[in-house]
């Protein structure tokens, strides 16, 4: 298998403006939103049908949303809502990941020069980088750039 290059990217603190000219200036073919709630308000530019549609119009980028990339409700809550610890958080959401066999789900190939996209402002601690991580580790060759 070839090197597959992977990025990740959240909207949050970031103007249309700027996601936008992250996403294309890189060479994006395609973005994978990988959240759990993707139509709030409080999403702006990234709520999922606008997003499909900016993205198409400005740069020519396919969306998919995959939900199946996205940690549970219960798993969100208890590390947001209850202030859980981001360890507990990260081994829950692998756990998930295996459980779901997520490498098996999805082909490196649709995420060559794809973007995962989640709301956290930086990847330290949010989902996108886990996902990305795990494909890592069972496929091997997968760059990963963080936008």
């Amino acid at each position: 298998m070839k090197k597959i290059k992977i990025f990740t990217i959240g909207f949050t603190k970031k103007t249309a403006e700027e996601f936008f000219t992250l996403l294309t200036r890189a060479g994006v073919k395609r973005v994978i939103d990988i959240r759990l709630n993707n139509v709030s308000q409080l999403a702006g530019f990234a709520k999922r049908e606008d997003l499909r549609y900016f993205l198409r119009a400005i740069g020519g980028i396919d969306y998919l949303h995959r939900p199946d990339l996205a940690p549970t409700q219960q798993i969100l809550d208890a590390f947001k809502k209850n202030k859980g610890n981001w360890l507990d958080y990260e081994r829950d959401f692998l756990e998930l990941l295996s459980a779901r066999k997520a490498e098996m789900n999805i082909t490196p190939e649709l995420l060559h020069e794809g973007c995962l996209l989640c709301s956290e402002e930086k990847p330290l601690h949010c989902h996108r980088r886990l996902v990305a991580e795990y494909l890592r580790s069972k496929w091997g060759k997968l760059g990963i750039i963080h936008l």
